[in-house]
């Protein structure tokens, strides 16, 4: 029997698919999951300010607003992950607890997914929402923030003017992997798209502080995803951190931004000049 030939940095075909899902990964997925939402429907009765705000005609082009009760507040936006072809925006409210805990306001990003809209379009829809946002709630100083795919996006909009710094978790900044496996029955990148839309390949356009933040119970390729990212962004002297969580995995490390003292939300401030007095500040690294 022949063997199955390797197909990118020493991986087979299934090796690579293997090395990218996270679900496999993880058996409690599914149930960390059902657990986050329904927490984040206790979130949004609490705090949403605004529901399903729609930024374009589709279904899933909407955004939440949730309020921290303080005036000027500065923006936390958070996309959600799936691999840009599954879950929702209403699953992951939960995860402006920590920020608004943190003295931000935030926003959750609904988008079209995977294979009804290409990567390139759900940037663009991304974007997009970013700037409705900013028209409903004034100018503000902006992080935005993802999850796995959002992450992604995350590195991807840090490039916009309206954006300030980013915080991405477990994120994908190399999409070739992505293009070379079963994750592209539905997203259908084309090489010239693997390459375009990844953040490794953009650094020049994405010179705001960056925080790469990933558990060191991951996937080792998601791992790799952030450390290599980080050291590529390092080597040009671009301002961001690395910050790998131990005993926490792909799923497990939501609870760090939920929590109001959890890891990722505690290094939100400091990404920020907290300066009432000038209306957007330059972003700096966190302490």
């Amino acid at each position: 029997m022949t063997p199955e030939p390797e197909i990118w940095n020493g991986f087979t075909r299934a090796a690579l698919d293997i090395a990218y899902n996270n679900t496999a990964a993880c058996p409690h997925a599914a149930e960390t999951l059902s657990a986050l939402a329904s927490r984040s429907d206790i979130t949004r009765a609490r705090f949403c300010t605004a529901r399903d705000v729609a930024y374009g005609t589709k279904e899933r082009q909407r955004f939440d607003l949730l309020s921290c009760g303080k005036a000027n507040a500065p923006l936390f936006v958070f996309i959600h992950g799936g691999y840009w072809q599954r879950n929702h925006k209403d699953m992951f409210s939960a995860m402006a607890d920590g920020p608004m805990a943190q003295g931000f306001d935030a926003a959750l990003i609904g988008y079209t997914l995977a294979p009804e809209a290409t990567l390139k379009a759900i940037i663009a829809e991304c974007e997009a929402a970013i700037r409705a946002i900013l028209a409903e709630m004034g100018p503000r100083r902006l992080i935005v923030s993802g999850w796995s795919a959002g992450g992604h996006l995350a590195a991807r909009l840090v490039e916009m003017p309206e954006v300030d710094a980013a915080l991405a978790i477990s994120g994908i900044f190399d999409l070739e992997p992505i293009r070379l496996g079963e994750l592209n029955d539905k997203v259908r990148l084309t090489v010239e798209e693997s390459i375009v839309e990844s953040p490794l390949h953009r650094l020049d356009q994405a010179t705001k502080p960056v925080i790469l933040a990933y558990g060191m119970g991951e996937l080792p390729e998601l791992q790799r995803q952030s450390r290599d990212y980080f050291l590529a962004r390092e080597k040009l002297g671009l301002p961001g951190s690395l910050l790998p969580l131990a005993d926490k995995d792909h799923f497990t490390i939501l609870a760090e931004l939920a929590e109001p003292e959890g890891a990722l939300a505690s290094a939100l401030p400091g990404i920020l000049v907290f300066d009432a007095s000038v209306e957007r500040q330059s972003p700096i690294l966190p302490q």
